[in-house]
């Protein structure tokens, strides 16, 4: 009896189990009834037929990712991977089309990529598939949704995620841009040095003018301090002849004593004719004499102002 019970009650629950199945979220179920479509069901508890109806399969509704990497040469001859990410989902209203009227849909969304890419990239020069990769990227976004929208599937986007050149051509592009930068350095360096030379030639001359300035200035105030020394004796009845060679004479001793002030200082005697020799002794000689009427003059009218005054 119990044998029989488990023999009625196993057919039950095979037919139980076949008649209920589950269809999760995001997800569509395909329904056959013998062989032919019959439905499409959705996420939830779902009921078919045992034996008559069949789950033929299920489709994702979800968003999906294929990467598909493309080695192609630009117009400049040189040779690429560039990597192109396609998101794409099943249309919930095309379910039908796309399980029954493409098997490998993968397999046709890298074709079609790898056909746009190939016509596209041969137009442009390494630089320009840099720049303009959202453009590679539209173009086979547009190829795409016009080709798969028949069989049930909308391109959500298209990325051109990677784009790797060879490495010699990599290795060859950064040696152009460290030239391209040293040599802006250069310029930059070959400025400043210019700018460093020109304040410099500017600070010079500033120098140079001042200085001269000072040397016109101290010649000046010396001519000035002549003309009155001059004055003075003048007024003591030396004339001018003789005040310059007292003038002359001080001179001479003051530039003597600033000389033996200095331990270290050398004394450079200019060779001159025995005759020149005498004519400066006699002119040293008459300056001495003069000096001597100048201070007896000095002395004199001082005596005779002292004198008027008291």
């Amino acid at each position: 009896m119990a044998i029989f019970s488990y023999l009625l009650v196993f057919p039950l629950l095979l037919i139980l189990f076949g008649i209920f199945f589950i269809v999760k979220q995001q997800r569509a179920g395909i329904i056959e009834r013998f062989g032919k479509f019959h439905s499409v069901r959705q996420s939830g508890l779902q009921l078919k037929i045992p034996i008559v109806d069949r789950l033929a399969g299920k489709l994702s509704l979800k968003i999906q990712q294929l990467d598909v990497i493309v080695e192609t040469k630009t117009k400049d001859d040189v040779f690429v991977k560039i990597k192109v990410s396609v998101q794409y989902k099943v249309i919930k209203e095309k379910v039908y089309d796309a399980f029954y009227k493409l098997d490998y849909p993968h397999e046709q969304i890298t074709s079609y990529v790898f056909d746009v890419v190939r016509a596209e990239v041969p137009k442009m020069i390494l630089d320009d598939v840099f720049l303009r990769k959202d453009d590679v990227a539209i173009a086979v976004k547009t190829e795409l949704n016009e080709a798969m929208i028949e069989y049930g599937y909308d391109i959500i986007k298209t990325l051109v995620t990677d784009i790797d050149p060879d490495q010699q051509v990599k290795e060859a592009m950064n040696r152009i841009n460290a030239s391209e930068r040293e040599k802006v350095a250069a310029q930059f360096e070959g400025d400043a040095a210019r700018i460093l030379i020109v304040e410099k030639a500017k600070a010079e001359a500033e120098s140079k003018r001042l200085q001269g300035q000072g040397i016109a200035d101290q010649r000046r105030e010396i001519a000035r301090g002549l003309e009155e020394s001059v004055e003075v004796l003048n007024k003591v009845g030396i004339n001018s002849q003789e005040a310059s060679a007292l003038i002359v004479v001080t001179q001479h001793y003051d530039t003597l004593q600033s000389i033996g002030s200095e331990t270290n200082s050398n004394l450079i005697l200019l060779p001159n004719s025995p005759q020149a020799g005498s004519e400066m002794l006699n002119n040293m000689v008459a300056s001495f004499t003069a000096s001597n009427q100048i201070g007896e003059a000095m002395k004199k009218a001082e005596l005779k102002k002292n004198n008027k005054t008291s």
